[in-house]
């Protein structure tokens, strides 16, 4: 019995720690999807490219400011605690969503619409640098030894429904509105949708339980002392970056660029880029935890080293195939192919950044080498595509984005996971060493 209430109790804390993820990857997804949309409302230009160029450029500003986020909300969550901090990068990303979702546009109130929008994408951004990375600690807080894979793979678990749910979405919108009613109000509706279910996530945010791991500790360091303790730590950060550039790479590829891409470059419908998402949102959901409990039986390296290593060597083939045969088909299979490097790849790679980081400075550390991978690699996805795309005119060339993350990820891999000889993962309490 005492079993059964222990599970009960971990599902309730996980749901009600997730549940904020769900609507920063909701927004942020949304952004990347519309974009458009929003090119034609805020970014007005008589050339279609410029303007969704305009667009992504903003949409990368929003993970620009994602290390500010996690320097200084991280450090605000090690210092005052996991609970308090998750309810204020909260707060902040619901008044970013709330800004894109009514400011007027560019026709009506001119060039103030798109710096407003712009204003929200960063408030965005900056509440995400923490939330991702506090989320994740919590979890590999209140997991055990055995089973933290398992549990911190459903802090990206959360952004999957999340995902799912907004291409559920905009499939319907698509089917009983027309094309110009979407690009002119429509795409405002899942934002509306948004700000909605505010009030429930800050209700669920409301029963969080702080950690016993961070209560256990007698006293939190300063903001002075968690500043000194990342610099010295600069190593760990930068390697933890390194890693972290094949998740947010891989992810923002098969979600947010994948609706452009086959919009655009391959010249599919955009109920055909939907039901992918859908596709990638429940594969990515699969994969996660597998990943997570694979890590969890046979360490943290062999998955990290095998996942990279395949997406090297495979990607430019794979998206090549597609290329000279495309089809709906062939584009889910693709996809299914790169959310499995995903789905594998994440589930291990957040339970081995929080156990490498110093324990004093875990959110902030981790918060920190995680945003830098996403304002580098992930925020980066649909621009440098886009770029590749139109400059080289090979629609395959957006695997060398994909290969570069990859040999990035493998490195630090090889470099965090080095001088164990155990399979099973260390103790978090064991920040500095990470298991073989």
């Amino acid at each position: 019995m005492d079993v059964v209430n222990n599970r009960r109790a971990t599902f309730k804390k996980i749901l009600n720690v997730t549940s904020g993820n769900f609507l920063e990857q909701y927004d942020f997804f949304l952004f990347g999807f519309y974009a458009t949309y929003i090119a034609a409302k805020f970014f007005h230009s008589e050339n279609e490219y410029v303007s969704l160029m305009m667009t992504f450029t903003v949409f990368a500003a929003g993970f620009l400011m994602r290390p500010l986020g996690a320097i200084f909300l991280g450090a605000y969550v090690d210092r005052v605690g996991r609970r308090k901090g998750l309810i204020v990068t909260l707060s902040l990303m619901a008044i970013g969503t709330i800004f894109i979702t009514f400011v007027p546009g560019y026709e009506t109130i001119g060039i103030i619409a798109p710096i407003l929008v712009v204003i929200g994408r960063l408030l965005q951004g900056f509440s995400a640098g923490v939330e991702s990375g506090g989320v994740s600690i919590y979890l590999a807080e209140i997991a055990t030894d055995k089973n933290r894979g398992f549990i911190t793979s459903w802090q990206s678990g959360s952004q999957q429904i999340a995902v799912v749910f907004a291409a559920l979405l905009g499939y319907w919108l698509n089917t009983i509105l027309t094309h110009a009613q979407v690009g002119e109000w429509g795409w405002r509706i899942p934002f509306l949708i948004g700000c909605l279910i505010i009030p429930l996530i800050f209700l669920f945010r409301r029963t969080l339980e702080e950690t016993e791991d961070f209560k256990a500790q007698k006293t939190h360091p300063s903001s002075k002392e968690i500043f000194s303790t990342l610099v010295s730590n600069w190593r760990i950060v930068l390697a933890g970056m390194m890693m972290s550039a094949m998740t947010t790479t891989t992810f923002y590829f098969i979600t947010v660029y994948t609706t452009v891409y086959a919009k655009r470059t391959l010249e599919m419908s955009v109920t055909d880029s939907l039901l992918a998402t859908v596709f990638v949102g429940l594969s990515n959901f699969f994969w996660l935890p597998m990943g997570g409990l694979l890590s969890d039986k046979i360490g943290r390296r062999p998955v990290l080293v095998g996942i990279t290593t395949l997406a090297l060597f495979t990607s430019y083939p794979v998206l090549s195939w597609l290329v000279s045969d495309i089809s709906f088909t062939n584009l889910l299979i693709t996809l299914a192919y790169f959310s499995f490097f995903f789905g594998m790849y994440n589930g291990t790679m957040v339970a081995t950044l929080a156990e490498v980081m110093p324990k004093r400075v875990r959110t902030v550390g981790f918060s920190l080498a995680f945003s830098l991978a996403a304002a580098i690699f992930g925020g980066m996805t649909p621009m440098a595509c886009t770029f590749l795309v139109e400059n080289t005119g090979n629609p395959s060339t957006p695997a060398f984005w994909l290969m570069l993350a990859a040999v990035c990820s493998l490195i630090s891999s090889l470099y965090l996971c080095r001088g164990s000889k155990q399979n099973k993962p260390d103790a978090i309490t064991e920040p500095a060493k990470v298991s073989a």
